[in-house]
């Protein structure tokens, strides 16, 4: 079972709303606009940001980004004093070090309780400047394992998508970012906000912070061996109850195998993988108006209204019929 890395979601604005977005030399463009996405555009029902974005680079003048874009941005470093959040989208490389310039701001702003928040590679630049130091952190799947090696103070938590460790928030990366991005207005602004703020973006409303980053291999293609029959029949029968021997049976394997093919090809376990797949079909069936909660929870496989309400809270934070409100 995943474990969750994240922090109770407070539904207090933050008192200081100034936001800073860092940008660099050879810029992580794909990450810089997941930032730019979700923080700088306004709210669909207010019609006004949620935060008071700016951008600092780390370098003078026009810069380079990926992709061949030049940048100009509102300031320097010097925009860092004062900010509530400060958000570092990827770095050019594992292994460039960061400017003793940027390390500094960084460990000022941090002692002044500013939240900093990094996306994917963004986490070698907040353990260079020492603030990961005992502390959970992650990044991309591919350099966890150097992040463990070279900060052997930091708890490198390898495979989760995001840690929150409240004021230092780490992510994997790519869409991971997304997720870190929708954390945090969920922490700051509540599930409705968050909700509106996913669907503008056309993305899911919220994973765990400690859900996998990837799977460890797709489903097998081996002729008489795949798994994906077997899982196409388990969506179309969510009310029926999880037989381990007979699953492994229609599938032709041991248990043991089966098992340890299960996982290999969905990342989780047959328990795991089929409440995910209910607490899904649940969600499509609460955004419809016509059916009740006791239907909802009969058509997606929980049985009851109390059973549904239990997964909910543990897994969403909030109740069906909240989510309904929200949808």
């Amino acid at each position: 079972m995943l474990t969750r890395f994240t922090s109770p979601p407070a539904v207090t604005p933050p008192l200081n709303r100034r936001l800073v977005l860092l940008a660099y030399e050879c810029l992580c463009t794909f990450e810089f606009g997941t930032a730019v996405e979700a923080f700088g555009r306004a709210d669909e029902a207010t019609g006004e940001p949620l935060y008071d974005m700016v951008v600092a680079s780390v370098e003078t003048g026009i810069f380079g980004a990926q992709g061949g874009i030049r940048l100009v941005v509102d300031g320097g470093l010097e925009l860092l004093e004062g900010a509530g959040t400060i958000v570092i989208p990827g770095w050019r490389s594992i292994d460039a070090p960061p400017s003793p310039d940027l390390i500094d701001a960084l460990q000022q702003a941090h002692a002044n309780g500013t939240r900093i928040v990094s996306i994917c590679a963004g986490s070698f630049v907040l353990a260079a400047a020492g603030l990961l130091d005992g502390k959970r952190a992650t990044a991309h799947w591919n350099s966890t394992d150097a992040l463990a090696q070279r900060y052997p103070k930091i708890q490198v938590m390898h495979g989760v998508i995001y840690v929150d460790e409240g004021s230092v928030i780490t992510s994997s990366g790519g869409a991971a970012g997304v997720d870190l991005c929708l954390h945090l207005i969920r922490r700051d602004f509540g599930a409705t906000v968050a909700n509106r703020a996913a669907r503008r973006m056309v993305t899911p409303t919220h994973r765990e912070g400690g859900q996998a980053q990837y799977l460890a291999m797709p489903v097998t293609e081996r002729h008489g061996k795949s798994l994906s029959p077997l899982l196409d029949r388990l969506r179309a029968r969510l009310d029926k109850p999880l037989a381990i021997a007979q699953l492994a049976a229609e599938s032709g394997m041991s248990r043991r195998t089966f098992l340890r093919r299960f996982q290999e090809s969905t990342g989780t376990s047959p328990g795991e993988w089929m409440l995910n797949i209910r607490l899904q079909n649940a969600c499509r069936l609460l955004e419809s108006e016509t059916l009740s909660i006791e239907l909802v929870a009969e058509q997606s496989g929980f049985g009851s209204a109390e059973t549904l309400r239990h997964h909910f809270r543990r897994r969403l934070g909030i109740t069906p019929t909240e989510y309904r409100r929200q949808a």
